[in-house]
């Protein structure tokens, strides 16, 4: 019997192969071992991908440190992780629009902006057909104003990437999760739940550079005040061309934000 992966020949015992290290599958596919492997795969506290998540709300610098340090198999890989969690988010859209999207009430979170409805419409609509790209841009920006805020630290560039895919990924999928409970038990109150999402960020970026760095209270708070400050330059810069872009493209017209 050869391997099905890299075709080395097996023995009739071996359970994993001895060369790629892949579990050799002897009998045909079903619906029994299909849900046994789905299961193992998702729902097993051993596994790699259970393990990741916890440990990036545990002891998130044992993932992403260790990873940057070179191990690559106690955990899931960043770009994996990334691409289930984008995975998910779109997931959460095509919901979101698919039943819930006439339960959606901008007025009880901008009742008192004198804008027409058409501009919260399409400006949320432009957001929800582009999150996906949003969440991937927000990792180089982030990493680029990590790199210079903490560039005392001897981490490159690319090593400050991983610490947002890993990041971003895990607060992706659990606002996955925590995003269908909203939609189920308030979908009115859904904009206002996605607000939250800001502080959540912001708190757990702290936690998780605080421990990959060791700062203290005191270099926790001048350094957060200057990554905030470059953030929010940068946020407000990228608004803006994305607005010109809409108006370009016609999905919003000036006169959408005239008074009503």
């Amino acid at each position: 019997m050869n391997c099905k992966n890299c075709h080395i020949t097996l023995e009739e015992y071996d359970a994993y192969c001895k060369s790629c290290g892949a579990k050799v599958i002897r009998n045909r596919l079903t619906i029994r071992n299909l849900f046994e492997h789905i299961s193992e795969t998702f729902f097993n506290y051993d596994n790699k991908l259970l393990q990741t998540f916890i440990q990036l709300f545990k002891q998130p610098e044992d993932v992403i440190v260790s990873y940057i340090n070179g191990v690559r198999k106690k955990y899931v890989n960043p770009i994996s992780f990334f691409g289930l969690a984008l995975t998910l988010t779109g997931l959460s859209i095509f919901l979101l629009k698919k039943f819930y999207m006439q339960h959606l009430d901008f007025s009880s979170l901008f009742g008192d902006i004198n804008l027409s409805q058409n501009a919260f419409d399409s400006s949320f609509s432009f957001g929800l057909e582009y999150n996906s790209l949003i969440y991937v841009a927000f990792i180089p920006i982030s990493a680029i104003i990590s790199w210079i805020v903490f560039i005392d630290k001897k981490y490159n560039l690319t090593e400050h990437a991983i610490i947002y895919l890993y990041s971003m990924s895990f607060l992706m999928v659990l606002m996955f999760f925590l995003a269908q409970i909203a939609l189920l038990v308030t979908p009115s109150n859904y904009m206002l739940f996605s607000l939250l999402l800001w502080p959540l960020m912001f708190i757990y970026h702290c936690y998780i550079l605080t421990r990959i760095f060791k700062l203290s209270l005191g270099s926790l708070i001048m350094k957060s005040m200057l990554f905030f400050i470059l953030f929010f330059v940068t946020y407000i810069g990228v608004s803006i061309l994305v607005f010109v872009i809409m108006l370009i493209t016609g999905v919003v017209n000036l006169e959408d934000f005239a008074p009503k």
